[in-house]
């Protein structure tokens, strides 16, 4: 028997946790999800351990629980990490385009490697441990077993999280064109494999999908989140809505926690976090609104310091000495320094 979603065919045996239910397993197999696409129906076993995704408790589940919609601006080095924790947030996304840009000068268009993005993810949060961080990782870096690899790296990070989406490899940022996406029943593979690696971890995961884009439109990416609910994810992210309608219509028809990416100059209209929530959506992305900060500033102040040779005339644009030591913890650390100069071991 073969597994059908959006008339796309493909054989059981190739989908690694993907078992079709026939009439006659069907009661045997009560976890399962169905899918929805141009009314066509596809059954997807879901393993056992796709249900505990509904009844862990993690730092990003009791964020939502008290905020109700959890803000998390995109954050891409140690220092934006710092500056996050500085002013208060308690949740922020390392965000892959932001990554991409700062740490290689080039765009999301899959040129960002897993390791790479571990290893900026080690340092923001090590940067600041006070904050749970969300982690952009694209497909996951292949199959399913490249899946759990990169879910572990990611874990190792001390992240509280991430993101895993079900666009053709190499991907595109969800607000370009040209996406593609891979068949429904593969990225629901490897969300379950996602959640077997991550056991009962205090790791949240949300699974995005890109279908938007495709020739399926709104309803085949709404059929895709709720499958990949049901292969356990902890919250499902439509990516780029056209309108308030369609983000309505998402909130209307999708299961669980849901996010929002507020991307400047993007598809889907800017809206507050209040304003989210009253329509559905728990987390809220700023995913490029810290990095494109970033860049004007440094647009800005490069400009007038090549035109004038000096920024004398622009020191309010600029943070103090006194601010940005104080911003890296200079002073705490100078007080750690002096403590172990005067370390003596003891004598018996």
């Amino acid at each position: 028997m073969a597994l059908a979603i959006n008339g796309l065919r493909r054989s059981a045996l190739s989908v690694p946790y993907s078992v079709p239910i026939s009439e006659s397993r069907a009661a045997r197999c009560p976890r399962r999800a169905r899918v929805m696409a141009n009314s066509q129906t596809a059954n997807v076993a879901v393993r056992p351990w796709a249900a505990s995704a509904g009844t862990r408790k993690t730092r990003m589940h009791r964020l939502i629980e008290e905020e109700g919609c959890v803000l998390l601006p995109g954050i891409f080095d140690a220092l934006s990490a710092s500056v996050l924790q500085s002013a208060g947030f308690k949740a922020g996304f390392v965000s892959g385009y932001a990554v991409s840009a700062s740490r290689l000068g080039m765009p999301d268009i899959g040129l960002l490697t897993p390791p790479e993005m571990a290893d900026a993810a080690r340092a923001i949060c090590a940067a600041a441990p006070n904050v749970v961080f969300i982690v952009d990782a694209d497909t996951g870096g292949g199959n399913a077993l490249n899946v759990q690899r990169t879910v572990k790296d990611i874990m190792a990070t001390g992240a509280g999280g991430l993101f895993l989406e079900d666009q053709v490899w190499p991907k595109k940022c969800g607000h370009m064109q040209g996406k593609q996406v891979i068949p429904a029943e593969d990225h629901a593979a490897k969300i379950a494999a996602a959640r077997e690696a991550i056991g009962d971890a205090d790791f949240f995961l949300v699974a995005r999908t890109d279908a938007r884009a495709t020739a399926g439109g709104l309803n085949e990416a709404i059929a895709r989140a709720n499958l990949y609910m049901e292969a356990g994810a902890d919250a499902c992210f439509v990516e780029a809505p056209r309108s308030d309608d369609e983000m309505r219509e998402v909130c209307k028809r999708t299961n669980g926690f849901r996010a929002a990416n507020m991307l400047e100059g993007g598809f889907t209209p800017l809206h507050t976090p209040q304003e989210l929530k009253e329509m559905g959506f728990h987390l809220v992305l700023h995913s490029t609104t810290a990095v494109y900060a970033s860049a004007r500033a440094l647009i800005d102040t490069l400009k007038v310091l090549k035109e004038e040779g000096t920024s004398r005339d622009h020191l309010q644009k600029l943070t103090t000495f006194e601010e940005f030591n104080s911003l890296i913890g200079l002073k705490e650390y100078n007080e750690t320094g002096a403590r172990f100069e005067k370390f003596k071991v003891p004598s018996n």
